[in-house]
C-alpha cells in the first residue's frame, strides 16, 4: 500500500465515520481530493504512471504524498438505500426481499447503466419544485417521474442522475461586530463576533444586512468574499478600527467604490448571511420517498475505473414489511482491495449503519476485472433475501490514447523503461507503486507484459457497432477486446426463506435450498424480456424493482463479453453456451497469464463457479471464434439466435413449473445500439 493510500484512507476515516455515528441522512461526493486535486467529470488519458511529490513538513499540512504529473483517474460516486422490497418471478409468484435499491444515477439506471456518476453529476440537485417522483405512488402513467419505464413517455423528460435528496445546507447567520471599508481602496474590512463558519472561504458568496431593517448604508447586499481568515498587518489599514481581532474572526470583500463609506463602528445591528451550499446535507422526505419499498434485485450496478476514487453512500431507509426488525447493513466489495479495513464493511471490524443513518464508503480502485458486492450483516440470510450486486472495475488500457503501443503502454504501467531489451526498470519518478507489476518480485502481479509483443494499438475493432467496445484487461496484446459488454449475475432463492422472513417465523439456514434460477434477478422467458420490470407491492402501487435483462446482442462478427459472478449462497452453477465458444480471459479478477507473459485463455462450451467467485468470458462470434476466414457468416448470420443456460435441467424450472430458469438467448445482430445491455438489435 503506498503512502499516499495510507493518507487518504485514514483522512476519510476521520470525515467519514461521523455520519454513522451520528445516523442521519448524510451524503458525501468531494469535487477534488489529494488524489484528484482538480475537479474533473471525464476520465483523462492514460499517457503513463502518475509521478508523486512529497508536500514539506512546512507547509501548513506538509508531510503527506500528492500526485505531481499524469493525474490519472478520476472521482465517481453513487448512493444506494438499504431497505426492502417486492419482485416477481416469471411463474407470478412474488417475493418479499430485503434489498438495496438506487438513490442516484436513476434516469442511467432506468436504460440498464450503473448509477455510478462524476461529481459533476452526483452534486446536482433535483431541477424541479417536484420530487423525483414516489415510486409508491408512479406506477406506469406519470410523465417525467422515476420510475415510471413501462410507459413509453413517461422517462422522454427524464435525465435526472444527481444524488436523491440532495439539497442545500440552511444560511449560516452571522453577527457582524465591526465593518468598515477604509479611507483608501476599495477593500471592505468585517468583523465578526464569533469564528467565521467553515463554508465562508474566498470566493463564496455573503449578504449583508442590519437585524432592524436598516442595513448598514453602501454595505449592503451581495458580496463575494475576497480574504477568509484575514489577518491584520501591524499598522492598521487607514481608516480601519478594532483591527485586533483573531484570524477566524474576520474576512474582506471588494467593493465597487472607493471614496470611502462610514464606519459602522462596533454596530450590533449588522448580520451577514452565508448563501446555501450543497455539503452533504439532504432532505429526508426525498430519501424516504423514493427510498422505501424501492429494493432492487440484484443491487445497484457499480461501475468504476482504475485509479477513480469511489465515494459510495450507503443509506439505511428501513423495512416497512418488517417494522419490528432494527436490521443494520453494510456495504462489502467481495474480493476487493480495501484502503482500509474500516470501509470493508464486516461490522466486527468497520460499521454498521442503522436505520435512519448513511455512511459513505471509500474505495480506490486498483485492478481491474468483475466483483460482487452484499451486506455483511448475517450475510447468509441477507445475501439470499436480494442485498446483493454488482461490480466491476475497467483497465486502463481503455484510455491509451489511439494509436498507442499496447505493448509499451503495459510496460509504462508495470514499471519498465518501454522497448528497452531485456526489460528495465524505469526511472523512479516514472514509476507509479500502485500499478507496477514484477512478476519475478510480486506473484500476484495480474498484468504481466506479454511474452510476444503483437504490435496491437489502441483502439482495436474488427467491427463496426453502435457500442465503445473496450478491453477486459490491461493485456498488453489486445487480446481481451470485445465488442459489447454483459454484466450477467448468477443466483437463485428460495421461496419458502423469503416468506417465512415476510411472516415472522424462525429461518431454516440449514433447509435452505434454491427453487428459482435467475440471470440478473429473472427466470426465462423474463430474461429477454427488455427493460425493467416493475411488481405490484403491499401498497397496491408498482415498484421497478428487476431492472436488468440479459439479453445479448452481438453484432456481426464481433464479441460480447459477459461479466458472470454468481451470488448464489447454496451452489454451484454452471453456464453453457450451445453453438457460440466461449473465451475465458479472466477469473476472481485476474488475467489468464502466467508470471512470464503467456496467454492462458482458453476456448471453452461451459462455465462453473462457486458462491462468491467470477468468471470474464468473450461470447466469440468472429472468424477467430470459430476457428477460420469466412466461418462467422456461416455458423453465426445476422438474425440467428443462440442460447445461454444451465444444463442443470433442475436449474431450467420456475420452482414446480418447467420451461424456465437460468437461460437467456444470443442475438446476432447488423449493429447494436442503446443501453449496455445491447436492447436494440438492428
Amino acid at each position: 500500500m503506498s503512502s499516499t493510500r495510507v493518507w487518504i484512507a485514514l483522512a476519510l476515516l476521520g470525515t467519514c465515520s461521523a455520519p454513522a455515528l451520528a445516523q442521519s441522512f448524510r451524503v458525501q461526493c468531494p469535487s477534488s481530493t489529494i488524489t484528484h486535486p482538480s475537479a474533473l467529470d471525464a476520465e483523462p488519458a492514460y499517457n503513463g504512471p502518475t509521478s508523486f511529490a512529497t508536500v514539506p513538513v512546512s507547509g501548513t499540512q506538509g508531510g503527506y504524498v500528492m500526485p505531481l504529473a499524469n493525474v490519472n483517474g478520476a472521482i465517481k460516486c453513487q448512493q444506494v438505500s438499504g431497505g426492502d422490497g417486492y419482485s416477481t418471478m416469471a411463474d407470478g409468484t412474488q417475493t418479499f426481499m430485503f434489498s438495496f435499491g438506487p438513490l442516484s444515477g436513476l434516469s442511467d439506471i432506468s436504460n440498464g447503466l450503473p448509477g455510478t456518476e462524476f461529481p459533476g453529476v452526483f452534486d446536482t440537485t433535483y431541477p424541479n419544485i417536484f420530487l423525483p417522483g414516489d415510486p409508491a405512488t408512479t406506477d406506469g402513467v406519470v410523465a417525467n417521474t422515476w420510475p415510471a419505464w413501462p410507459t413509453a413517455n413517461s422517462t422522454s423528460g427524464f435525465t435526472y442522475n444527481g444524488a436523491v435528496g440532495l439539497a442545500p445546507d440552511i444560511a449560516n447567520l452571522i453577527s457582524i461586530y465591526d465593518i468598515t471599508q477604509g479611507t483608501t481602496g476599495n477593500t471592505v474590512y468585517v468583523q465578526l463576533n464569533a469564528p467565521e463558519p467553515t463554508n465562508l472561504i474566498a470566493g463564496s458568496s455573503i449578504v449583508i444586512a442590519g437585524t432592524g431593517g436598516a442595513p448598514p448604508a453602501g454595505y449592503d447586499g451581495t458580496w463575494t468574499v475576497a480574504t477568509a481568515n484575514y489577518v491584520f498587518p501591524a499598522v492598521a489599514p487607514a481608516g480601519v478600527t478594532n483591527y485586533n481581532f483573531p484570524a477566524n474572526f474576520n474576512f474582506t470583500f471588494s467593493i465597487s467604490t472607493n471614496t470611502g463609506l462610514a464606519d459602522v463602528n462596533e454596530s450590533l445591528t449588522a448580520t451577514a448571511s452565508t448563501a446555501p451550499v450543497l455539503d452533504g446535507h439532504v432532505d429526508p422526505r426525498q430519501i424516504m420517498d423514493v427510498g422505501v419499498m424501492n429494493g432492487n434485485i440484484p443491487a445497484p450496478l457499480v461501475a468504476i475505473d482504475e485509479d477513480d476514487e469511489l465515494f459510495l453512500t450507503l443509506t439505511n431507509v428501513g423495512m416497512i414489511m418488517r417494522p419490528d426488525l432494527f436490521e443494520q447493513h453494510t456495504i462489502h466489495f467481495h474480493g476487493y482491495p480495501n484502503a482500509s479495513s474500516f470501509y470493508d464493511g464486516v461490522p466486527d471490524a468497520s460499521v454498521a449503519i442503522n436505520i435512519g443513518g448513511s455512511f459513505t464508503y471509500y474505495y480506490l480502485a486498483p485492478d481491474a476485472g468483475t466483483y460482487f458486492w452484499h451486506c455483511h450483516i448475517t450475510p447468509p440470510e441477507h445475501l439470499q433475501m436480494g442485498m446483493v450486486g454488482q461490480l466491476y472495475v475497467r483497465p486502463r488500457q481503455n484510455r491509451v490514447p489511439a494509436g498507442t503501443s499496447l505493448y509499451n503502454a503495459l510496460e509504462q504501467q508495470n514499471g519498465q523503461t518501454p522497448g528497452s531489451t531485456p526489460p528495465a526498470p524505469a526511472a523512479a519518478a516514472q514509476v507509479d507503486l500502485r500499478t507496477v507489476c514484477n512478476p519475478a518480485t510480486d506473484i500476484l502481479c495480474s498484468a504481466a507484459t506479454p511474452a510476444v509483443n503483437t504490435g496491437a494499438v489502441a483502439p482495436v475493432s474488427t467491427v463496426s457497432t453502435g457500442g465503445s467496445g473496450g478491453y477486459t484487461y490491461n493485456d498488453g496484446d489486445g487480446s481481451t477486446w470485445y465488442d459489447v459488454e454483459y454484466p450477467i449475475q448468477m443466483h437463485g432463492f428460495d421461496p419458502n426463506f423469503h416468506f417465512v422472513g415476510m411472516t415472522f417465523n424462525p429461518e431454516a439456514f440449514a433447509d435452505m435450498k434454491s427453487k428459482y434460477f435467475l440471470l440478473n434477478g429473472r427466470s426465462y422467458p423474463d430474461t429477454v424480456r427488455p427493460g425493467p420490470m416493475g411488481t405490484q407491492s403491499s401498497d397496491g402501487r408498482v415498484h421497478y424493482s428487476q431492472p436488468l435483462p440479459s439479453i445479448i446482442n452481438i453484432p456481426f462478427g464481433g464479441k460480447a463479453l459477459l461479466r458472470l459472478a454468481n451470488l448464489a449462497v447454496d451452489d454451484y452453477h454452471t453456464l453453457a453456451s450451445l453453438g457460440i465458444p466461449m473465451k475465458e480471459v479472466g477469473f476472481n479478477a485476474k488475467l489468464l497469464r502466467d508470471q512470464s507473459g503467456n496467454n492462458q485463455e482458453f476456448y471453452t462450451n461451459s462455465i462453473t463457479l462457486g458462491g462468491g467467485e467470477s468468471l470474464d468470458v468473450i461470447l466469440d462470434a468472429s472468424d477467430a471464434g470459430c476457428g477460420s476466414a469466412g466461418c462467422a457468416a456461416k455458423l453465426y448470420p445476422v438474425g440467428s439466435t443462440f442460447y445461454l443456460y444451465s444444463p442443470n435441467l433442475d436449474e431450467l424450472s420456475n420452482d414446480a413449473e418447467n420451461f424456465g430458469g437460468m437461460m437467456t438467448e444470443v442475438h446476432i445482430c447488423n449493429s447494436v445500439t442503446g443501453d449496455t445491455f445491447g436492447n436494440t438489435c438492428n
